[in-house]
C-alpha cells in the first residue's frame, strides 16, 4: 500500500508513471495527426514499432536527466526543466535519426508529424502530473487544524516562508496572506496569496477569520524598528513569530524543511528599544591582546559573557574564577567547543578567602582583572546583610588589594545603578565597594602614577540574566499565570548582557583610574507594560487568559532606579554611550578603617549593627520597605 501514498512514491514508481503518460501522449499524437492533419505515413514502420522507438528513446532521456529522482509533491522549477529537456532531447534525437535514414534508406522510423505533436503533449502531461500532485498535497495533506498565519514582508524571505509552509505536509501554520506597509504596493496576489496593507481594516479582516499569528520575515526585521513597528500587532493581540536569519533566500526552490520547526515567538528582548552600541575594538585589543585576564564570577550572567567576548581580542590566557562548581564546569564545556584555540584556566575559589585569592594572584599574575563576583538579589540580601558585606565589600577588597600587591594593570569592577541613593542592602554594599576602590586608587596614584588603574562601571538591569524579571515572567506565563508584578508604577532600565559586557570592556580601556563609568541605558521600561506585552507575545490576552496580580514592593525595592545621585554630574567620553560620573571623594586612610570595622562587624552576625555602620559610611542610604527603616532619621 505504500506505493500508492504520494509521500512514499518510489523512484521506479515515478518513472513508470512518466512512461505511462508518455504512452498516452504518443497515442494522442497519432490520433490527432491522423484525425486532423490526415498525414500520410511514409515511415514504412507500423504504429506499434514507432511507439517502441519513441518510448525507448524517451526512457533513455528520462534516465539521462533523472526526471524521476525527486519527490513529486516537492517538485520545483528544476524538476520542470529536467522534464522539458528530456522531451526536447527525445524529439531532437528522433528528428536527427529521421534525417539520417531519409538520406540513406529513403525512409524514417517515426513520422515527423507525430513527433511535432508528441513532444509538447508529453511535456504538458508530465508537467501537469507534478503540478497536480503538488497542489493536491498542499490542499489535502496540510494540517487543517494548524492556525492560519499572515506573513509580514513580501520580499524573497517572506515568499520563501510561504513556500515552506505550503510544501510541508505537517506544517504548524497555514499561510493566509502577506502584509505590506500602507505606503508599499498592495492589493495584488503573490504566490496565490493576497497582499494586504497594514491598517485597522487588516486586523478586522484577521479577527473575522480567526487569524491571530503573523510571521515577520528576517529581511523585514532588518528594515524596521521592532520596538516601534511591531507594537501594533501586540496591541491587537496578534502573536508575532519570526524565523532565524538566512543568508541565502534567493534560491527559494531548495526548501529546507527543517526551517519550519524553527519558527518561534519573537522574544520580548527584540521589542525593547535599545541604542546601538559601537566600541573602539582596536583600543580593547591593545589592552587585552597577549594579556593574562582574570574574570571573577566567571560563570555568572555577566562574567560568562565577558569571558566569551574577551576571546575575540586574543588574550594569552583567561582565568575563570568562580565559587559555583557546576556552572563553571558547564561554562568550560561550552568554551572548549566555541573557542578551541583559546586557553582557559578554571579556578574554584571564594573571593572572601583572602589567602586563597593571594595564592591565585601570586601563581598566575593576571594583567587585567574584571571583578564580577557579587551577591546581587535585592530581596534576598535584605535578609542577609552580613553576607552581602562579606561578598560584595570584603570580596572586592581582597581582589583589589591583591591586584595592587601583584601589579595588575587594570582592575574593572562591575557595579550597579542600585548603588545610587541606595534603598537596600545590596545597593549600599556595592556603593561601599565603589568607595573603597576609588579611594585606594587616589592614594596609590598620589604616590605612583603608574599604579593599578581602578575603574568602576554602573548599569541597570540586564535582560535575561539569572533571576531577572523576564525569565521569571516567562515561566509564569508558561505555567498559565498569574504573572506577579510588585507595583503598577514600577519602572526599570534594561540592557542586554552582550551590550553591558561590550561597554564594560571599552570602559576598562578608557579609564585612567578612579572613574565610575555609567552607561546610556536608553528609555526606562514600565514593568507592568513589559508583563502585558510578554503575555500578548505568548498568544494570550492580559487579564482575560492570564491574570496580572500586584504583590507589593519587596524589601529594599524602589519604584525607579537612578544612575547618579543629586550631588553627582557626568562628563562625556569618546563613546557617547559611556559617561563618567563625578562623585564624592573619600580619604582612603579614614574610610578603609571604617570599612575594616564594618567587615569585622559583619562576622558577628548582628544585622542591625552591620546596617547601622553601613548607613554611617553611606549617609544617602535610606531603607525602603525594610525592617531597617527604623535606623533612619525620621
Amino acid at each position: 500500500m505504500k506505493v500508492f501514498k504520494l509521500s512514499y512514491m518510489p523512484r521506479w514508481g515515478v518513472l513508470l508513471l512518466d512512461l505511462l503518460l508518455s504512452t498516452i501522449a504518443f497515442w494522442l499524437s497519432v490520433w490527432i495527426g491522423s484525425g486532423f492533419f490526415h498525414y500520410q505515413d511514409l515511415s514504412g514502420q507500423s504504429v506499434g514499432i514507432q511507439y517502441l522507438i519513441v518510448i525507448s528513446t524517451q526512457l533513455i532521456a528520462f534516465l539521462a536527466f533523472q526526471t524521476f529522482s525527486g519527490i513529486l509533491r516537492y517538485s520545483t522549477f528544476i524538476d520542470t526543466i529536467k522534464v522539458l529537456l528530456s522531451n526536447i532531447t527525445t524529439g531532437f534525437v528522433l528528428v536527427i535519426l529521421n534525417i539520417i535514414l531519409d538520406h540513406t534508406t529513403g525512409g524514417h522510423p517515426v513520422m515527423n508529424t507525430v513527433l511535432a505533436i508528441y513532444v509538447p503533449t508529453s511535456f504538458v502531461l508530465l508537467f501537469s502530473l507534478r503540478v497536480g500532485v503538488k497542489t493536491l498535497s498542499e490542499t489535502f495533506e496540510q494540517n487543517q487544524a494548524s492556525p492560519r498565519v499572515m506573513i509580514y514582508g513580501t520580499q524573497s524571505a517572506g515568499l520563501a516562508i510561504a513556500k515552506m509552509l505550503r510544501a510541508a505536509g505537517n506544517t504548524p501554520y497555514r499561510p493566509a496572506g502577506f502584509i505590506a506597509n500602507e505606503n508599499q504596493r498592495h492589493g495584488y496576489d503573490l504566490a496565490g496569496l493576497r497582499v494586504r496593507p497594514l491598517n485597522e481594516k487588516l486586523f478586522d479582516w484577521m479577527a473575522k477569520r480567526g487569524i491571530r499569528h503573523v510571521i515577520v520575515s528576517p529581511l523585514k526585521m532588518r528594515e524596521l524598528n521592532p520596538a516601534k513597528d511591531l507594537q501594533i500587532f501586540i496591541d491587537h493581540n496578534v502573536r508575532i513569530l519570526t524565523t532565524p536569519y538566512f543568508t541565502q533566500w534567493d534560491n527559494t526552490d531548495d526548501i529546507d524543511m527543517q526551517r519550519i520547526g524553527r519558527i518561534d515567538s519573537i522574544k520580548i528582548e527584540d521589542l525593547l528599544e535599545r541604542p546601538q552600541i559601537h566600541i573602539n575594538t582596536e583600543n580593547v585589543r591593545q589592552t587585552l591582546q597577549k594579556r593574562v585576564v582574570l574574570v571573577s564570577g566567571a560563570a555568572g550572567s555577566i562574567g560568562s559573557e565577558l569571558v566569551r567576548q574577551i576571546q575575540q581580542f586574543e588574550p594569552q590566557v583567561t582565568i575563570l574564577l568562580e565559587i559555583a562548581e557546576s556552572p563553571l564546569h558547564d561554562l568550560m564545556q561550552e568554551l572548549k567547543v566555541q573557542f578551541p584555540e583559546s586557553r582557559f584556566i578554571p579556578v574554584i575559589a571564594d573571593v572572601r578567602n583572602r589567602d586563597r585569592i593571594e595564592q591565585i594572584f601570586n601563581e598566575m599574575r593576571p594583567d587585567i582583572v574584571y571583578h564580577a563576583a557579587a551577591y546581587k538579589h535585592v530581596p534576598l540580601m535584605e535578609s542577609f546583610p552580613n553576607e552581602a558585606i562579606q561578598a560584595n565589600v570584603l570580596g572586592t577588597k581582597n581582589m583589589a588589594d591583591m591586584s595592587v600587591k601583584y601589579g595588575v594593570q587594570r582592575f574593572v569592577m562591575i557595579s550597579t545603578d542600585k548603588a545610587v541613593n541606595p534603598t537596600n542592602i545590596m545597593g549600599a554594599s556595592k556603593r561601599i565597594a565603589e568607595i573603597y576602590v576609588q579611594s585606594l586608587f587616589r592614594k596609590l596614584h598620589a604616590q605612583n602614577p603608574d599604579c593599578t588603574k581602578f575603574i568602576t562601571t554602573r548599569f541597570g538591569n540586564v535582560l535575561g540574566s539569572n533571576g531577572s524579571v523576564i525569565p521569571f515572567f516567562r515561566k509564569q506565563i508558561a505555567a498559565g499565570g498569574p504573572v506577579t508584578v510588585t507595583h503598577p508604577e514600577i519602572i526599570r532600565y534594561f540592557m542586554t548582557i552582550p551590550e553591558a559586557c561590550c561597554l564594560v570592556m571599552e570602559a576598562g580601556t578608557l579609564g585612567e583610574g578612579g572613574e565610575i563609568f555609567i552607561f546610556d541605558m536608553g528609555k526606562p521600561v514600565k514593568i507592568l507594560e513589559l508583563a502585558r506585552n510578554m503575555i500578548r507575545l505568548a498568544g494570550y490576552t492580559p487579564e482575560k487568559d492570564i491574570q496580572i496580580i500586584f504583590t507589593g514592593l519587596r524589601p529594599g525595592e524602589k519604584l525607579y532606579e537612578e544612575l547618579l545621585n543629586q550631588k553627582e554630574t557626568t562628563i562625556p567620553t569618546a563613546n557617547k554611550k559611556i559617561m563618567v560620573a563625578r562623585v564624592r571623594e573619600f580619604d582612603y586612610d579614614t574610610v578603609s578603617k571604617e570599612i575594616d570595622r564594618l567587615i569585622e562587624t559583619s562576622r558577628l552576625t548582628k544585622p542591625f549593627t552591620t546596617v547601622t555602620q553601613m548607613k554611617k559610611l553611606v549617609p544617602e542610604y535610606i531603607s525602603n520597605n525594610s525592617i531597617y527603616e527604623q535606623l533612619d532619621p525620621q
